[in-house]
């Protein structure tokens, strides 16, 4: 489609569309992952918001509701932090933990308790809110309270869930199954957009290595930017060690810089860090979630760093 023509390539003005001539195919996704703008359907949702608009986005906050003081807590520091930074900011926890190990693991503290909760949090502070879903009953309920409805990686395939979450209006937010690939994630995208909702995300979280283990492949990254939607970087769940023994996933939180700086290259648009003041007594995830008081600095890297491989 470009022979003959004087240029290399081509982006064309609102769309993330690469004309390339063949030789250059294979480079096509790692040009791709460098086209970074925010959808309009972002900058709606963080009109509220004084952010820098090259900066990336942030979803961010503890695991799981464990109650308000949790919630008020995570909320009023990360917002000050992203407020001083100048980063769009969600605040993210799930009020239920639908896929757990045990079952005696914690689950929540009661589905509209905590939904109320984290409404609470979005109009206290100004800020959009994002949980996850397991069921089409959820979808209905946790858009009453929620901007943002999350799916949940092992979830990302079921149609029905992908419909019931489309037809609420609300932004959608697919997790990549650690056992799918960044292209396949088009079909996800393509049920949700057919069931007439184009505020569509996907973020990466790792990919099955072995039994007990993930691995990042940063490929991911540019192959879901392909689709034509926001990509997120998911960087705590991207480091659990999953299926052990004791009924608790594990995790390297140490490596939670080296896995955000490296999207940040590969020019992911948002990063998804799950954060807590204290993770040792978190009551979900806390094997691999980062220490609140450690996230002002990493993102002061991490803005930095954006604005090296993103200059304008």
């Amino acid at each position: 489609g470009t022979r003959g023509s004087s240029k290399l390539w081509a982006k064309l003005e609102y769309q993330s569309v690469l004309i390339v001539p063949c030789f250059l195919a294979p480079c096509a996704l790692f040009l791709l992952s460098y086209l970074c703008y925010m959808e309009k359907f972002l900058t709606d949702l963080f009109e509220n918001q004084k952010y820098n608009p090259d900066n990336f986005f942030l979803m961010a906050g503890p695991c799981v509701v464990e109650g308000s003081d949790l919630v008020n807590e995570v909320a009023e520091k990360v917002s000050g932090i992203c407020k001083k930074l100048e980063i769009p900011y969600i605040f993210k926890a799930s009020y239920k933990k639908g896929n757990r190990t045990s079952g005696s693991s914690f689950t929540g503290i009661g589905d509209e308790i905590a939904l109320k909760m984290l409404k609470n949090v979005g109009s206290t502070f100004s800020l959009p809110v994002v949980t996850d879903i397991h069921s089409v009953e959820e979808a209905r309920l946790a858009a009453e309270y929620s901007d943002v409805l999350q799916i949940p990686a092992f979830l990302c395939r079921q149609t029905e869930l992908l419909i019931a979450a489309a037809e609420t209006g609300k932004i959608i937010n697919v997790k990549k199954g650690q056992f799918v690939s960044g292209e396949a994630m088009g079909f996800a995208v393509d049920k949700i957009k057919n069931a007439g909702n184009d505020k569509v995300m996907l973020t990466e979280r790792g990919t099955t290595f072995g039994y007990q283990d993930l691995v990042v492949d940063y490929r991911n990254i540019p192959a879901m930017k392909a689709h034509n939607v926001p990509v997120i970087m998911d960087v705590t769940h991207s480091l659990q060690q999953p299926n052990q023994t004791s009924g608790v996933t594990g995790g390297n939180p140490q490596l939670i810089g080296t896995i955000a700086k490296a999207a940040i290259a590969a020019g992911a648009d948002g990063l998804f860090i799950e954060t807590h003041p204290n993770p040792a007594v978190a009551k979900s995830d806390g094997a691999n979630m980062l220490q609140l008081d450690l996230l002002e600095e990493l993102l002061i890297d991490l803005v930095r760093l954006r604005k090296a491989v993103n200059p304008h």
